[in-house]
């Protein structure tokens, strides 16, 4: 299981690391899952009926829940033979689905829909951090025979 999660959350940090470097370098049409995560978490919280955060607090907890929760799904990936193709399929599902999803969720849609090309980089991206999170696995399932 150690394994599993320490690719998934290797997966994770590749995939927010390509994300908020993008951002900086492509403002006009790098995905901003960023935004759909701080939209999200505000949304809960009005449910919830608790406190708004500000700006900066609730970017560090947008953060800490994209790597949290990216890791926990790319930890899916496993550490079995095919773990590199799971990887693969798992970023694409996600990526999708970030193209998708955020519309019907109520969180609009420029972030991730913005261009074509927005939506291709949504895809490649989290398709990326799958991909890593299964060559860590194969790594890691490699060094423990």
């Amino acid at each position: 299981m150690l394994p599993s999660l320490a690719a998934g959350f290797a997966g994770a940090a590749a995939l927010t690391l390509l994300h908020e470097t993008a951002r900086r370098l492509r403002p006009q049409d790098a995905p901003r899952m960023d935004v759909l995560g701080e939209r999200g978490l505000r949304k809960v919280l009005g449910l919830a009926d608790l406190p708004q955060p500000d700006g900066g607090t609730l970017y560090t907890a947008t953060m800490l829940g994209d790597v949290l929760t990216n890791g926990l799904y790319y930890s899916v990936v496993g550490g079995g033979k095919h773990s590199l193709r799971r990887g693969l399929l798992l970023g694409a599902a996600a990526g999708v689905g970030g193209v998708l999803l955020p519309g019907p969720l109520g969180l609009g849609e420029a972030p991730s829909n913005r261009t074509s090309q927005t939506q291709a980089m949504t895809v490649a991206w989290y398709t990326f951090g799958g991909l890593v999170a299964g060559a860590v696995a194969q790594a890691l399932r490699k060094t423990r025979k």
